[in-house]
């Protein structure tokens, strides 16, 4: 070693506080960086530091009976940075079952009576995923154990012996993890009576929730959380604020905000009631703002603040836009997308290098792009370094409409509008 050379050690804990696409890039350096960027304990140490890590957001979307992906930077340059990312299989029977500590988990088929099951772990960011086929199962969910950072997918199968009695009911849980690739079965603190679960999942650290009803005698019960521990892989049942629990579920979706589960809450009167799960105490529920708006709560920006899916109600044959609902600024973000485009969905993910260093298990002939037997319609380019603006995207109308905070009164900002109001009012909770 010359008396310039840094030794090793000092290097790794270098490349540890690095992006991630540096350190994609550097594994070309030499053999022993490429061993250490791709080895389990790189990755892991890496991993904890995800707070530092670039946020961005995947935005799913259809657009002429195509389904389309597109991705935000989260940070203050939004929306400006974006890139389309590659997608590993065709879109058509793909379900969004949970993000991770920068994975993704997609529940697919190969045909409309999905007789053929499995899920993608999916790293949009460096491009890598591979695919775990699942049995049987009631639902399923995913998640990064963020003491291991490894890779889990739970899968849970309900019975009767006879149909909808709860004494005959039984459980079967399955967790697969990646490091280990086997499934095991888990017997401890499983669920003792049927549910009926949603099929989207929430994760937010250790824990994935799921909403469910569950069944009592004759007739499905209040709305309640499941939450399953990536850590200590044990179910816990949690019950909601009487408001929330007597709610019609048709009116009420999960969502996260600031790292943490929130339920979202709506009426026929256009209001809109943010609950947020508070850290540390997950029996806890409180109201984190109010909004009244006829449009929908697609997402939240890391910051905390919702993004709505807007239209014009007038029009139902209108695009739909995404507009970055800041009751504090002086104008709303509205990350121009090709339209004209319906049923939006918003996620948020982080930069990682989890599945660095493992093969594409999807292959070639899945991947979507040209020449390939499937093909996802993308908007841009599919190099993420070269972004194209398209040339035929109409500038976003900006309107001035008042509204009403606590911290904010008369016009003192400006409300950037689509069609109509975007929200008539943004209030905390008084109760």
């Amino acid at each position: 070693m010359s008396d310039y050379e840094i030794p090793f050690h000092i290097q790794e804990n270098i490349m540890k506080r690095l992006p991630v696409k540096s350190l994609v890039q550097f594994r070309s350096v030499s053999k022993s960086w490429k061993s250490l960027i791709d080895s389990s304990e790189f990755i892991a140490s890496h991993s904890l530091r995800r707070r530092t890590h670039p946020q961005h957001m995947l935005v799913t979307y259809v657009s002429q009976g195509d389904k389309y992906y597109i991705c935000f930077l989260d940070d203050d340059t939004y929306p400006q940075q974006r890139f389309v990312p590659t997608f590993p299989l065709s879109p058509e029977h793909i379900f969004h079952i949970g993000s991770s500590h920068g994975l993704f988990g997609l529940y697919y088929s190969l045909d409309h009576n999905f007789t053929t099951k499995s899920v993608i772990l999916w790293n949009p960011f460096i491009r890598k995923s591979i695919v775990v086929p699942v049995p049987n199962k009631s639902y399923v969910g995913f998640g990064v154990c963020p003491v291991t950072s490894d890779p889990k997918i739970v899968s849970v199968t309900q019975s009767w012996d006879e149909p909808r009695t709860e004494t005959s009911y039984h459980c079967e849980v399955m967790v697969y993890t990646l490091s280990s690739g086997k499934w095991k079965t888990v017997s401890d603190n499983l669920p003792t009576k049927p549910l009926e679960v949603s099929r989207s999942t929430i994760v937010t650290n250790r824990f994935i929730y799921w909403r469910a009803d569950s069944w009592t005698g004759n007739s499905w019960s209040d709305n309640m959380m499941i939450s399953f521990d990536a850590t200590n892989e044990k179910f816990e049942m949690i019950e909601l604020p009487d408001s929330l629990a007597h709610h019609d579920p048709k009116y009420m979706y999960v969502s996260m905000v600031r790292d943490s589960l929130a339920i979202i809450q709506s009426t026929r009167e256009n209001i809109k009631t943010v609950w947020m799960m508070e850290h540390g105490v997950e029996r806890m529920f409180t109201k984190l703002f109010i909004i009244e708006t006829p449009h929908v709560i697609a997402g939240f920006r890391k910051s905390g603040v919702p993004i709505l899916e807007v239209t014009d109600y007038y029009d139902p044959m209108g695009d739909y836009k995404l507009v970055a609902y800041e009751p504090h600024s002086e104008h709303n973000n509205i990350p121009e997308i090709p339209g004209p485009l319906y049923a939006l969905y918003v996620y948020s993910y982080m930069e990682t290098l989890l599945l660095l260093g493992r093969p594409d298990e999807t292959g070639r002939r899945h991947m979507c792009g040209p020449k390939t037997p499937w093909t996802c319609k993308f908007s841009g380019r599919l190099d993420p370094t070269q972004p194209k603006k398209p040339s035929f995207l109409p500038s976003p109308p900006t309107i001035d409409a008042s509204f009403s905070h606590p911290h904010v009164s008369g016009n003192d900002a400006a409300l950037s509008n689509v069609s109509g109001n975007v929200a008539t009012s943004l209030r905390l909770p008084t109760d």
